[in-house]
């Protein structure tokens, strides 16, 4: 084993796959982590598996150095030329003249989860004995940059919720789809979700699932509960069409709505109503909860409708409140200018 490789608890050979996983079952039943993030992490360790198998290394034997060396390679883009082992005369040659790969860096973001996912990764490596050092105990991250999310003017809520019209199923769904996502600020993966049960429009409260399924209950406005009552008596039966699906929204085929289909849905709208095609359901949930603060909502009672388990993410939206009070302010103050 090369100096400085952790101590082994298992063979040295041991691949990584049956340690990814065994993680990934961890994270799914005893820590119920949601789909899209099994997801997210598996897809990181694989790419990280690729690198080890570079460098003729596994997972238990990475070092700190080589786990900085995968991350600075996602950060610059670049593949270091020469990172496997040379197998015999000539072929640290040719590795050393092998052109190196290049691809687009990781945004900030994302390199930071992939940190997050190696730690977690080798914290569980760890405690199952597999590991006797973690190497990722003095692992460094990039500062995450603070981007403030792209929110919807109420006018322009209204032209977007506006815009399907019509008495057809598929108007019907679209409008209480997009009323809906906007009177809850649900995420697409919830509102795609949802079951016929989770609506109760007599009390106006819609139960959701999100991160982890955590439940939680959020009320529901008078239009958005007037939509989804003219979706359920004229539009859902027709797109039913006999089978016994159980979700909410259905697609035309009568099966569930996917969280593709709702991107689209949601893009479609937007051209239709002048507004930006790139806009996605998450936008309407920023826009949810900067109205709903801006109206005077509390960020404790804001967090509980989001469903946040941290009070600080949802405290990004009081900055985007103090940014759109400032450009309101800055352009209509005859005095607030500095030109003379």
């Amino acid at each position: 084993m090369t100096a400085g490789h952790a101590t082994l608890a298992a063979p040295p050979g041991r691949a990584i796959e049956p340690l990814i996983l065994d993680f990934l079952a961890y994270l799914e039943l005893e820590r119920g982590l949601s789909r899209n993030t099994l997801s997210a992490y598996r897809c990181d360790l694989l790419q990280f598996g690729e690198f080890l198998e570079r460098r003729r290394l596994t997972a238990p034997g990475a070092t700190h150095g080589e786990l900085a060396m995968f991350l600075s390679e996602l950060a610059s883009g670049v593949n270091a030329p020469g990172a496997a082992a040379p197998d015999g005369p000539g072929e640290a040659d040719r590795a050393a003249r092998a052109p190196r790969c290049e691809r687009a860096p990781v945004a900030a973001s994302t390199l930071a989860r992939k940190v997050a996912c190696l730690r977690s990764f080798y914290r569980h490596l760890r405690r199952e004995g597999v590991i006797m050092h973690d190497p990722t105990a003095e692992l460094r991250g990039p500062p995450k940059p603070q981007r403030l999310p792209r929110v919807l003017s109420r006018e322009e809520v209204a032209r977007l919720l506006g815009h399907p019209s019509g008495t057809e199923p598929l108007a019907l769904r679209d409008r209480a789809l997009l009323e809906l996502v906007y009177a809850c600020g649900l995420r697409a993966s919830e509102a795609v979700g949802l079951e016929l049960a989770d609506a109760d429009l007599e009390e106006c409260l819609l139960r959701s699932r999100g991160k982890g399924s955590k439940e939680r209950i959020v009320p529901i406005g008078r239009q958005a509960v007037a939509a989804l009552n003219a979706y359920l008596r004229a539009g859902r039966p027709l797109l039913l069409a006999g089978t016994a699906q159980t979700r909410l929204f259905l697609n035309s085929r009568g099966s569930a709505l996917t969280r593709q289909g709702l991107y689209k849905i949601v893009q479609g709208h937007a051209r239709g109503a002048g507004l930006e095609d790139r806009m996605s359901p998450h936008t309407l949930r920023h826009s949810f909860a900067t109205h709903l603060l801006a109206g005077g909502c509390d960020l404790r009672s804001l967090q509980e409708m989001l469903g946040h388990a941290d009070l600080a993410t949802t405290q990004v939206y009081t900055h985007l409140s103090a940014e759109r009070l400032k450009d309101a302010y800055f352009s209509a103050h005859p005095r607030a200018s500095l030109a003379r």
